[in-house]
């Protein structure tokens, strides 16, 4: 007797693989957007070239969002500042040679600044590598060497099948703490070979906490409870970690004053009575972090500006806690905690207990106070004003993007940035052309929220191409513009030759990219730059004056 279920037609494995099959026309590139997309990623920064076209070509037929700036270096630049605001890895996609090589100082930034963007290059056809030299456009002997040290890893994908892990374990590398930027080379040939490898799915590229090891933090925290004039230095760890309530309870808890870094601004409230502000850069800050009997550095390697120059040298206990394993005790000795600051921040909550001080923010008040002494003396009222006016015309959440300029010295030591990851710049490798592509990256993170740029003529030509991608993707950026006829800072320094740069009227130049321009003064600066914030999309202030830097204490 038959029954109808008899009767069911199942699938035979021929058909079972048929389904599976990819779509035909499939290539190595569709690999690597497929990748992206599996772990996450929605937008992709980037310029095509001959090497990178089955790439770009696979990105096309996909759901990605490309933005693609005028160059790769500015590419890299927005990528970073994308990924310092959502914290996510970034793809950043590039051609072979010239192309990848353009990105390098950006790149040293994000190495500088832990910001885990994930750089994949095309490579010429694997016939060429190893040595081969056939003569190939845009040939390196070894492209991989050059970005090995100056990212956080090196990757490469030699076959189809290699490409979803090889990108999975860059996209691991790159988040891991301390996170950082990453460079993938995939051959010309591999990204546009047709591939029989089904969709990717199913990667997972989650990193490992680096929690602290508990009988450090137990020393530390026996240290700090029991401690005469302790001390807090919080750097960019802080920030990246996403741990600023914790430091502040941590402060609060053992009445310890506060100092960020430069990287690190933001990190604990401006008018806190126990906040030292930024002012590293002032010997009498760095007379009050001698004096601690125990200093606390979280997330900072205690480099040269973070120092006064390396001349900052500890008389009392050291506890540092850091991600990055090369730098635990690289300029002072002291109790090393290798672990992400939230992490260790957190197990020290859970451990100290608190410690009563009535005299710290007296100590804050008379410190920060000498610090306004100091620079009272120096006819700096200018500097200080347009400080102020910027502050005052920037929302409050709003992120700011500071190039290497005089006005940008100024704010690492007495700009409030009112909240954590507002205020970024290019202090960490200190190249020019970092300020404008970042804060059209921050803008295409945080759609909606006014963004400002701030850079001096000579930075501001690095990156001027950018306002045709300002005005294509219609971002809300303003470039504040320090106009001073040349590099300024270096003139500070005493340089005379070859700092005099003969510019372009920055008013009709951004006008001819249909972006809407000001030329303002200081005192008109707050109202001009209210107007320009308040714009949809891109604007651009110039502010034609010559500033300088307030006398250095650590010569």
């Amino acid at each position: 007797m038959t029954h109808d279920h008899d009767l069911v037609l199942r699938p035979t494995d021929a058909q079972n693989a048929a389904a599976l099959a990819p779509p035909p026309g499939r290539t190595g590139g569709d690999l690597v957007v497929e990748t992206l997309r599996s772990l996450g990623a929605n937008t992709v920064f980037g310029l095509p070239g001959q090497h990178a076209l089955a790439l770009f070509t696979a990105v096309g037929r996909s759901d990605l969002r490309l933005v693609g700036l005028r160059t790769e270096s500015s590419a890299a630049f927005a990528a970073d500042a994308y990924g310092r605001m959502t914290g996510e890895a970034v793809p950043l996609l590039l051609s072979t040679g010239p192309g990848a090589l353009m990105s390098l100082p950006a790149l040293a930034e994000a190495a500088a600044a832990s910001a885990p963007v994930v750089a994949i290059s095309a490579q010429v056809p694997t016939a060429g590598l190893g040595g081969g030299r056939r003569g190939h456009l845009h040939e390196l002997r070894d492209q991989s060497a050059s970005f090995r040290e100056v990212v956080k890893s090196v990757h490469s994908a030699r076959t189809p099948s290699q490409i979803p892990s090889v990108i999975a374990e860059a996209w691991e590398s790159a988040l891991a703490a301390p996170p950082g930027p990453v460079f993938v080379e995939i051959p010309e040939d591999v990204l546009r070979a047709e591939t029989v490898i089904p969709q990717v799915t199913g990667v997972d590229a989650t990193p490992h906490e680096l929690a602290p090891r508990p009988e450090l933090t137990a020393v530390a925290a026996h240290w700090l409870e029991n401690a005469a004039r302790p001390v807090i230095i919080a750097g960019g760890g802080v920030i990246r970690s996403d741990a600023a309530g914790k430091l502040r309870r941590l402060a609060e808890r053992v009445n310890a004053p506060v100092v960020t870094t430069y990287g690190g601004k933001g990190a604990f409230p401006w008018t806190h009575p126990l906040s030292l502000q930024s002012w590293l850069e002032d010997r009498h800050m760095t007379d009050f972090l001698e004096d601690a009997d125990v200093l606390l550095v979280v997330g900072s390697g205690l480099g040269e500006l973070s120092s006064n120059y390396h001349t900052f040298f500890p008389t009392g206990r050291v506890i540092q806690i850091e991600a990055d394993l090369g730098k635990l005790e690289s300029n002072h000795a002291g109790l090393g905690i290798h672990a992400d600051a939230r992490l260790a921040l957190q197990a020290l909550l859970e451990t100290v207990s608190e410690r009563e001080d009535p005299s710290a923010p007296e100590r804050v008040r008379l410190l920060l106070a000498d610090i306004e002494t100091r620079l009272a003396a120096q006819d700096v009222a200018l500097e200080q004003q347009l400080l102020t006016s910027i502050r005052a015309a920037l929302p409050p959440r709003s992120p700011s993007f500071w190039d290497m300029t005089i006005l940008s010295y100024w704010a690492w030591s007495a700009f409030d940035a009112k909240h954590p990851n507002t205020m970024h710049s290019a202090q960490g490798a200190g190249g020019l052309g970092y300020a404008f592509p970042a804060a059209l990256g921050a803008a295409l993170a945080e759609p909606g929220t006014p963004v400002l740029a701030v850079s001096g003529d000579g930075g501001a030509m690095y990156s001027i191409a950018e306002l045709a991608t300002a005005v294509q993707h219609a971002l809300d950026v303003t470039w504040l513009i320090v106009d001073d006829g040349g590099y300024g800072i270096l003139r500070e320094y005493g340089c005379a030759t070859g700092t005099d740069l003969p510019g372009p009227d920055f008013a009709a130049l951004a006008a001819s990219f249909d972006v809407p321009a000001t030329t303002t003064t200081p005192d008109s600066l707050r109202a001009d730059l209210t107007k320009a914030l308040k714009t949809r999309g891109p604007s651009v202030v110039i502010l034609p004056t010559t500033l300088k830097i307030f006398t250095p204490t650590h010569l």
